[in-house]
């Protein structure tokens, strides 16, 4: 794919895992193509919306080639390459490489903070030394929360890294902070935290917005309202989001729980405890009058939404197979 400045909703796939616990492969395929089919201008895979913590080098591995592979050139893939240490992350830049992605996003080393600025200079140009594509630094409070100053300092002394992904505390000043700091060192900020603050950080330049899938259809129609200045729609289309922020903010729901609504999977459990939704029965009707109001900016649908889900984890078998274990396409004109 030929390289221009990346700009736009580059939307974050989330894992599908079955009920025992492993990766749902085709239903990850499927999740790809929703991405797609709703407008993203981009995806990234696996960072923390993807559930990267709970699976295994060896999946991470199997599913960066699957996502660049299954994309198949219809938007940027930007694979996470974030790992405990250089020699980690150096291993997964390789790989991104070698499976040809468009560009890669790393936070730092999430186990142990690192404190040392040469460590975290080093810790980048590992990941530099592997790749010949443009690098994201995720700024994350999950890793090690970097300055500006030293995000500045990384920007000039390593060769690729591009791009920043700021959703550290507070978000819209760092984002200010940096683009006045290094200019045209950076071709773009982009914002997270699902798209909450897309409203604040627009204004402030952002060059795009890295959300959870679930309703990438929703944040991509907001993106566009702000980039056409049409700020009356902007507001609506927020205003529609936000009690989905809450709802999520409060852990009355999950991504893959709005993804099994949607009918793109089949069951929304995750891998560890508290991972997947908890919802009372308050949190089940909050979230169907939520997607009910949301359900007219949809622009893909797979048949009615799945109201009131019976519990997270859900298996009830949802979207066309083939039998062979390979979705068929979508209707990308939704």
């Amino acid at each position: 794919m030929s390289q221009t400045a990346f700009r736009g909703v580059f939307t974050i796939p989330c894992t599908p895992f079955d009920e025992t616990g492993e990766i749902d492969w085709p239903g990850f395929r499927r999740v790809i193509d929703f991405c797609v089919a709703c407008g993203a201008h981009g995806v990234v895979w696996p960072v923390n919306a993807s559930a990267f913590a709970v699976l295994t080098d060896e999946e991470r591995l199997k599913g960066m080639r699957w996502a660049v592979e299954h994309a198949a050139g219809r938007v940027p893939v930007v694979l996470g390459v974030q790992g405990v240490s250089t020699p980690h992350a150096a291993m997964f830049s390789r790989r991104a490489s070698e499976v040809g992605a468009d560009a890669v996003i790393a936070m730092t080393p999430y186990v142990q903070q690192v404190e040392d600025e040469e460590a975290i200079l080093q810790y980048y140009q590992g990941i530099s030394a592997a790749v010949d594509v443009p690098i994201f630094i995720q700024n994350h409070v999950r890793g090690s929360v970097l300055s500006v100053e030293t995000m500045a300092r990384v920007i000039g002394e390593v060769e690729h890294v591009d791009y920043v992904k700021e959703e550290s505390f507070p978000v819209t000043h760092k984002i200010t902070g940096l683009i006045e700091r290094v200019g045209d060192q950076v071709k773009g900020v982009f914002g997270g935290a699902g798209g909450r603050n897309l409203m604040l950080e627009h204004p402030r330049g952002v060059a795009g917005q890295m959300p959870g899938c679930h309703v990438t259809d929703v944040v991509v129609r907001l993106w566009n309202a702000l980039e056409a200045g049409d700020l009356v729609e902007a507001k609506r289309v927020f205003g529609l989001l936000s009690p989905l922020f809450a709802l999520e903010s409060l852990q009355g729901t999950t991504y893959p729980e709005v993804l099994r609504r949607r009918r793109v999977i089949e069951s929304s459990r995750g891998r560890l405890a508290g991972s997947q939704a908890n919802m009372d029965e308050y949190d089940e009707r909050a979230l169907d009058e939520i997607l009910g109001d949301l359900e007219p900016l949809f622009t893909w649908s797979d048949g009615p939404l799945i109201p009131s889900a019976p519990g997270a984890g859900s298996t009830t078998v949802v979207g066309p197979s083939d039998g062979a274990g390979d979705v068929e396409p979508f209707d990308r004109t939704g």
